[in-house]
């Protein structure tokens, strides 16, 4: 529990310091940093080289990969112009849908409509404060960043079944192959400052190596409906790196939606546990 709380925080602090990183190299730059950067260290440890590799495993890696990236690349847009606790809570819509379509319980549909009623009070009323609605273009790419999560997912799922450990680190190649050339064609020059380089693997080690070591020791000793309502709680993780590292203030009807969008998710693993357990029984 503790591991999994760690990779929270660990992943927190290092989105929030990424962010700190947009003035110089963008959204887009910021990215490649992470993406690259993870890449090489996933490729270090795992060594995929030493595998035969087929042209027929390109599609499988590819989506997983390329979705992978874009997922990132849109979450990072978002949160340049919308605090990062409200872009992780949009974002969170996508792993919500996929765990409801795949239950098809009538008692999930609780859990939906708490989701859609808090992402309803993140949308500008008729005659709200112009300086606390958030910015609709940010809004949409953390929702489309939850839509790529969806099917990151989904693509996981399966190259993970065929691939095993070894689906991570060429995932990860396939995605620095899509991210690197937007990155550099955004940043040029300026990703090859000493100072930014070692930013760049600062973020990458907070918000990808640290985490994801962190989450497989967590998905190894706690059960798969613990991990997931824990994990529930990185919007609110995210909003407090937020208010510390960035100084982000949220409103009182942006916390609430926070809130809202954290209880669906945690009685969607609640919900998907128990009925496993009634399975297993």
């Amino acid at each position: 529990m503790l591991a999994l709380l760690g990779s929270l925080v660990s992943l927190a602090v290092g989105t929030s310091f990424a962010k700190s990183l947009f003035p110089a190299l963008g959204a887009e730059g910021t990215t490649a940093y992470r993406i690259v950067f993870a890449m090489l260290m996933l490729m270090a440890v795992f060594r995929p080289w030493r595998r035969k590799w087929v042209w027929a495993d390109a599609l499988p890696l590819g989506l997983y990969g390329i979705t992978l990236g874009v997922m990132n690349l849109l979450f990072y847009s978002a949160i340049k112009t919308i605090p990062f606790g409200v872009a992780i809570a949009i974002e969170f819509t996508g792993p919500l849908a996929v765990a409801v379509w795949t239950s098809k319980k009538a008692s999930d549909w609780l859990w939906v409509t708490l989701a859609v009623v808090g992402l309803a009070l993140l949308l500008p009323f008729p005659g709200a404060n112009a300086a606390t609605a958030l910015d609709p273009m940010g809004m949409f790419f953390a929702f489309t960043a939850g839509i790529c999560w969806a099917l990151y997912i989904v693509f996981g799922q399966r190259v993970a079944l065929r691939y095993g450990a070894m689906a991570t680190p060429m995932g990860m190649l396939a995605a620095a192959l899509v991210v690197a050339p937007i990155g550099v064609w955004h940043a040029g020059t300026a990703l090859l400052h000493p100072q930014w380089l070692m930013a760049g693997l600062a973020v990458a080690l907070l918000s990808s190596a640290i985490p994801y070591a962190l989450e497989m020791f967590s998905l190894n000793h706690l059960p798969k409906n613990t991990f997931s309502i824990l994990l529930s709680l990185e919007p609110a993780v995210g909003a407090l790196a937020g208010w510390l590292v960035l100084a982000e203030q949220l409103t009182v009807l942006q916390g609430l939606a926070i809130a809202l969008v954290m209880t669906a998710s945690m009685g969607t693993a609640w919900s998907s546990g128990k009925a496993q357990a009634v399975v297993t029984n």
